[in-house]
């Protein structure tokens, strides 16, 4: 005997999402199926901005609730890493009922620009924001020509 079953398009477009996520070696965006509330997993990554001016480049990480002796950052060969850990601290006498934030260690990698000078990259963590400063080198800066007109 067959049974029918009601197709579902939202439904496989998350089936969908989520083989292609595990191809791409991410987690799922979410878990579970029609019959259950669904549980969003978040892939731990920490948020950037990159900003550019005519000095340097600037990566601004959100590390909320991360001490600065858990981040890392490192220069070699071209790529920039910034590698941390946000450690879960389970309160006893608590009962969780939901835990979506993201723990765990995290790795974040980036190629230097082609102006960038990797011998001057500095780094400051304040308030739960590290930000990275890659200085240009001085053959890259725009320089101002003056047009003589005869």
């Amino acid at each position: 005997m067959n049974a029918i079953t009601r197709w579902d398009p939202l439904k496989e477009m998350e089936e969908m999402q989520n083989r292609l996520s595990n191809l791409l070696g991410r987690a799922p965006a979410r878990l579970g199926d029609a019959k259950e509330e669904s549980i969003t997993v978040a892939e731990w990554a920490p948020l950037v901005d990159i900003t550019e001016d005519d000095k340097e480049y600037v990566i601004k990480t959100e590390l909320p609730e991360i001490k600065k002796e858990d981040v890392k950052v490192a220069v070699e060969n071209g790529l920039l890493t910034i590698v941390g850990e946000r450690k879960f601290e389970k309160e006893e006498n608590k009962k969780y009922h939901r835990v979506e934030r993201a723990y765990g260690r995290f790795v974040r990698s980036f190629v230097l620009p082609d102006g960038a000078d990797a011998e001057k990259v500095n780094a400051e963590f304040k308030d739960g924001v590290l930000k990275v400063h890659l200085p240009k080198s001085e053959k890259t800066k725009p320089k101002q020509i003056e047009v003589k007109v005869a």
